[in-house]
């Protein structure tokens, strides 16, 4: 299996063109995320904009370089503006990331809905064990946000997904696997403190929309993504010792990238 790092020169290069490409992305997520979210994308040189507000999502996802859209936005918004953001990316032909967040926790009635945005055939799904495996149709035992798997538990889950859905599928762990259904890519590194730091793996998907607005190929685009946010990840470790100055760090070291 191929593995991707930050020195990889497509990873680098993918983080220039967004930098120089300062491209518009959208997005809709809980408002636990949309802080970090929004300064991840602004740390890379991206043009984020957060929210639902009066027709946003049928204007902005037709006219953005690439959207992503956080099921747990339902934390503060109805269902109808998530589903209309996703159906205009999908009408517009904006790359669009989904990201499942808590789906396969028990609560029904929204793992039905997050299914529901597979209709509108998002570019990258991403997201960790747990909610990968229950978005799959399989028995994922997470608890809440947190995954019970193990992300090499569910290389063959993402494959099979990716193959069914037509997206890239992207599983978070200490080695994030990305697949297409064919290839599959390894990304090693990063911090344990993502995992202590709310929202670091919404803001994930965050950046991988900023990178799909600007590279073509979009498994590409997705691993630039992963392996700039691993590389950032270990500079911020390296230099701190608690989760709230990690946060801070992380931001920062995704900000020096490629200046």
């Amino acid at each position: 299996m191929e593995e991707i790092t930050y020195e990889n020169p497509s990873v680098a290069e993918g983080v220039a063109a967004i930098r120089t490409g300062s491209p518009f992305v959208y997005g809709l997520t809980n408002y636990v995320a949309a802080n970090l979210s929004a300064n991840v994308l602004l740390a890379v040189g991206a043009g984020p904009a957060i929210g639902a507000a009066a027709d946003f999502p049928t204007v902005f996802p037709a006219g953005a370089g690439a959207v992503w859209i956080n099921t747990a936005a339902l934390i503060s918004n109805p269902a109808e503006p998530v589903t209309a953001a996703a159906r205009t990316a999908h009408a517009a032909g904006t790359r669009w990331v989904l990201d499942p967040v808590a789906v396969g926790a028990g609560a029904v009635e929204y793992d039905a809905f997050v299914a529901s945005l597979l209709a509108y055939r998002p570019t990258v799904i991403r997201g960790n064990a747990s909610e990968l495996t229950a978005l799959a149709g399989g028995d994922s035992t997470g608890k809440g946000v947190e995954t019970t798997l193990s992300s090499e538990d569910a290389i063959g889950v993402v494959e099979d997904l990716a193959r069914r859905t037509g997206a890239i599928v992207a599983v978070s762990g200490p080695t994030d696997y990305l697949t297409d259904g064919t290839r599959t890519v390894a990304v090693p590194g990063g911090d344990a403190r993502l995992t202590q730091v709310t929202g670091a793996g919404c803001s994930l998907g965050a950046l991988i929309a900023g990178a799909l607005a600007v590279v073509p190929d979009a498994l590409t685009a997705t691993a630039v993504a992963h392996a700039a946010y691993a590389v950032a990840a270990e500079r911020a470790g390296a230099r701190t010792t608690g989760t709230g100055s990690f946060a801070v760090a992380l931001l920062d070291e995704l900000s020096l990238l490629a200046v």
